[in-house]
């Protein structure tokens, strides 16, 4: 059977306890990063980024699930990152959040960890969900897929085709 090819994520909705404090929030960040506000959709009650690739939205939670606390380690959604284009990028957007009173969880750094050359800075929403902003070069990634060997620490046995 031939392979169903998969280019990437189309868009992702995050559910957020404060319409009214993330969408700015949102709109400057992602505003930084080349996002626009595409439409925010009265129905739903949520607001939609979109860089012309991809979109994110916003969006309230439903009534029994308000002001609930966010934690990445129960199921749903563990953090989003974004890549950056360059390595120099992740440094200004860092200088950006500073200059703007952004929370930064963790200054740029190596993760050699994650990979070869991964670069990243990482900052919370205002409900606490980890944002992350990236430069990992695609050669690393494309040569793992390519191969099926990831030898990042984390991962000594190497990436094996078909496993999560």
């Amino acid at each position: 059977m031939e392979p169903i090819d998969c280019l990437g994520f189309d868009h992702i909705d995050l559910t957020v306890n404060d319409l009214a404090r993330s969408t700015p929030y949102y709109e400057r960040v992602l505003g930084r990063l080349g996002f626009a506000l595409y439409k925010e959709e009265s129905a739903s009650g949520s607001a939609i980024f979109t860089n012309g690739v991809t979109s994110i939205a916003v969006r309230p939670p439903s009534a029994e699930h308000r002001d609930a606390e966010f934690d990445r380690y129960r199921v749903g959604l563990h953090h989003l990152a974004l890549r950056a284009a360059r390595r120099d990028d992740v440094d200004r957007f860092y200088e950006w959040l500073v200059r703007e009173g952004h929370e930064v969880s963790d200054a740029p750094a190596e993760y050699p960890e994650y990979g070869e050359d991964y670069y990243a800075v990482f900052f919370p929403d205002p409900d606490g969900l980890k944002l992350e902003f990236v430069h990992f070069p695609w050669g690393y990634w494309r040569r793992a897929q390519t191969t099926g060997a990831d030898d990042r620490a984390r991962y000594p046995r190497g990436l094996r085709q078909g496993s999560p």
